[in-house]
């Protein structure tokens, strides 16, 4: 019986073999909208005109949440779940807005120094309010494709006082930082890294030498070796202005809100994409994919400036 012999292409074609895995269709996010906004705790007219802003802004264009930036309560934070400060300082200024505050510590919440007492409040009121979020004095919360890490600034400026918490979170910064972020990367936190403020950068605040730590020397050091290229962006307060600055640090963008009540006048003049010391207000973020918007509104209405980039540029 004569046997016909099929090429060796045919035969490799009709065995089974390992197939490739099936490419897994692309995944549509929502945009992701939100305020930052620092400094806001004086329960005064100004915050209350930055509040009624956010609620026309956020009916018009849609927010997801906001990101409170530090010095929630002014002068020297709270004394007890039950402070009447919450209500005149938080709950009535933004009882408009059915939105979750993701909050962040200042140094007036510290008491302006180390009172972790005072800290603590503010961590334990998140089982009390309806829309005060603080799980721990630095976390972690994601929405979309955008990851968030909130941080504890006040401990990088006393590392010595507080240096459970600072210890805890350096190494948190190590673990959550060094990996590759899948998405977008905020970080946000009251103290600057730079800023044209009174403060000033980081190493450098309020004119200290740099051996001080309330110098921001130790937030300078860990965000060099921790946030730098990790984030696509900082966000923080504690100067009391509206910036979005020229400089990047590896590629990490920097934008100061710290005008949600009060103001304090430019002390530099570091280049910036926008900047304003005049008149206090916000600054609200959209993220679409690759896509990041910010515009900086103030407390008459006004939108004052938008730019926005594309993630990677």
């Amino acid at each position: 019986m004569r046997r016909t012999l099929l090429p060796l292409g045919l035969l490799l074609a009709a065995c089974p073999g390992p197939q490739d895995p099936p490419v897994p269709p692309p995944v549509d996010f929502p945009p992701v909208r939100f305020i930052a906004m620092g400094d806001t705790g004086e329960g005064n007219q100004a915050q209350l005109d930055v509040a009624t802003v956010i609620e026309q802004v956020c009916a018009e264009q849609g927010c997801d949440f906001v990101l409170l930036l530090g010095d929630n309560i002014y002068d020297t934070g709270v004394t007890a779940l039950g402070d009447v400060q919450w209500q005149d300082k938080f709950e009535i200024p933004y009882e408009g807005l059915d939105l979750p505050f993701y909050a962040v510590l200042g140094n007036h919440d510290y008491a302006l120094t180390t009172n972790q007492e005072s800290a603590d409040f503010q961590v334990e009121y998140s089982k009390v309010s309806d829309k005060w979020v603080m799980p721990a004095r630095h976390y972690a919360h994601r929405h979309a494709n955008v990851e968030f890490l909130a941080l504890d600034t006040q401990a990088m400026n006393f590392p010595t006082t507080l240096v459970d918490e600072f210890e805890a979170q350096e190494r948190w910064m190590e673990e959550r930082l060094g990996t590759p972020a899948d998405g977008w990367r905020i970080v946000y936190g009251h103290h600057p890294y730079i800023s044209n403020g009174e403060h000033g950068n980081a190493g450098a605040f309020d004119n200290f030498p740099s051996e001080f730590d309330i110098s921001g020397i130790r937030l300078k050091e860990r965000f060099e070796a921790t946030v730098c290229g990790a984030a696509d962006l900082y966000v923080c307060g504690h100067d009391h202005d509206r910036e979005w600055l020229e400089q990047r640090c590896d590629g990490t963008r920097f934008i100061v809100s710290g005008a949600g009540s009060k103001l304090r006048e430019f002390d530099d003049a570091q280049p910036v994409h926008f900047g304003d010391a005049t008149t206090e207000g916000f600054a609200w973020f959209q993220i679409d994919d690759d896509e990041l918007t910010v515009q900086f509104w103030d407390r008459t209405g006004a939108m004052n400036y938008e730019g926005g980039w594309t993630r990677g540029e």
